[in-house]
């Protein structure tokens, strides 16, 4: 069997990815929003372990499209360690068409322009990043670790290399009293990015995270279903991210938004409008979820 440490997590496209721990765990780790990763060491798995991994799944499966490289930071490893895996892949599953990881802004900022090429040059092809918001005092007060200039330049090294960007974002994470100016900087920062995916969530609590306490003990205020569509119509209302592919249909959304900007961007605002007006439903708390 093929080994996985802990639970595993991994962006909606990658359903049917092959998966396979490149890193455990998250190399921040800090995020006061996040409990993905809080019961794992970070490390770098040994080269051996993860070829191992995959010879095990191509005597499993005789087809495999995609490949996504886990944890929540895979691109952290060095990268003549993670060129020897795309190598690795190359040789073993010549059929891929398509290998993905999470990449921190550190992760990427670590490394020289050339090294992202390269890497996309044996086969990674797109990186999830996330922004979480362009407002660099809500990146402060959720300890994020990176500024939005830093995120953003990040972002604009993968595009250069040649991978695809998908960037996501998370609705409320300022609270009400950061709500315009979260909207306002994160549209800022995703128009100079114009990633060829946006992703926007909407702040959760499931389980425990140092946010979630703040809340449970009053100090910060969990906005509620009308008061996130109308911070998400501001965000739309502010960006300019043409050709970007923008999705809010999450299950942690409350109002589902589809569409690719500029394009749509009047629509899936007019939708927001038709929810705030009462003629959309919110959808209901016991059927929000990561």
């Amino acid at each position: 069997m093929i080994e996985y440490e802990g639970r595993v997590f991994r962006p909606p496209s990658e359903a049917y990815s092959l998966i396979v721990q490149v890193t455990i765990g998250c190399s921040h780790n800090k995020c006061t929003f996040c409990d993905m990763y809080k019961e794992k060491r970070f490390r770098v798995r040994k080269l051996e372990d993860v070829k191992h991994d995959f010879d095990i799944a191509r005597r499993m499966y005789p087809n495999v499209r995609r490949i996504f490289l886990a944890d929540g930071d895979a691109l952290m490893c060095r990268a003549e360690h993670m060129a020897e895996i795309l190598r690795y892949i190359r040789q073993v599953f010549p059929e891929c068409e398509r290998v993905t990881s999470y990449g921190s802004p550190a992760s990427i900022l670590v490394k020289t322009q050339e090294e992202l090429n390269l890497l996309h040059e044996l086969g990674l092809e797109m990186i999830y990043l996330g922004l979480e918001s362009g407002s660099d005092e809500v990146l402060r007060r959720v300890n994020k670790g990176e500024t939005a200039d830093e995120i953003v330049r990040a972002g604009l090294m993968v595009k250069q290399a040649g991978m695809k960007l998908s960037v996501t974002c998370i609705a409320g994470l300022g609270s009400l009293e950061l709500s315009e100016e979260h909207a306002v900087q994160t549209a800022a920062a995703l128009s100079r990015m114009k990633p060829e995916y946006i992703g926007l969530l909407t702040l959760l609590f499931e389980l425990e995270t140092p946010l979630m306490r703040d809340w449970q003990e009053g100090r910060f205020y969990l906005m509620n279903p009308v008061e996130i569509a109308q911070e998400t119509l501001v965000l739309l209302e502010h960006i300019d991210a043409e050709g970007s592919v923008f999705r809010a249909n999450h299950a942690s959304n409350y109002v589902n938004l589809a569409g690719t900007l500029n394009r749509d961007r009047e629509a899936m605002c007019q939708r927001l409008r038709q929810a705030l007006e009462g003629k959309i439903g919110f959808r209901s708390e016991a059927f929000r979820a990561r």
